[in-house]
């Protein structure tokens, strides 16, 4: 009788969604709930990645549209992934807009590739049969828009 104990491995769930024609995907811990696009209230002088705010269910909620930091073409997106407020240093109440979203996956952490760019906001390349799932900490990419640090972009890989 063989005495290795079975490999058990790491697993998260991940919410899939997309931008533009790519697949991105963030920690469904991270994830409150997701709501179809309303009316957005623009807040003049805001960043060029901030689109406005909504009120939702009482609070006033930021809507950010991840495809300007991360340089992807676009309309702006029809659902809004919110955020719990705790991950968040200020803890504000924060949305992305998203095209689509896609679905809840179990990701095995062990065959999660490490991301080709230096930048914090990619936690890494999720390999799929055709393609990759970019995997966004969105903590970070937060910070990063804070800070007014460039996000990764092709241009800015190319130019490293």
């Amino acid at each position: 009788m063989s005495e290795d104990q079975p490999q058990t491995t790491e697993t998260k769930q991940v919410l899939e969604f997309r931008l533009g024609d790519e697949t991105y995907c963030v920690s469904i811990d991270f994830v409150t709930e997701i709501v179809d696009m309303g009316e957005l209230t623009p807040i003049p002088n805001s960043p060029p990645h901030v689109e406005g705010v909504i009120d939702l269910r009482g609070n006033t909620t930021s809507i950010i549209d991840p495809k300007v930091g991360l340089d992807i073409e676009g309309e702006l997106g029809e659902r809004i992934v919110i955020f719990d407020s705790e991950i968040f240093d200020d803890e504000r109440s924060v949305g992305w807009a998203v095209d689509s979203v896609e679905e809840v996956s179990d990701i095995d952490l062990e065959e999660v590739d490490d991301s080709p760019v230096e930048q914090e906001h990619i936690y890494g390349l999720i390999k799929r049969e055709e393609d990759f799932v970019v995997w966004i900490d969105p903590k970070t990419m937060d910070n990063e828009f804070a800070a007014g640090e460039e996000l990764a972009t092709p241009d800015a890989v190319s130019e490293s």
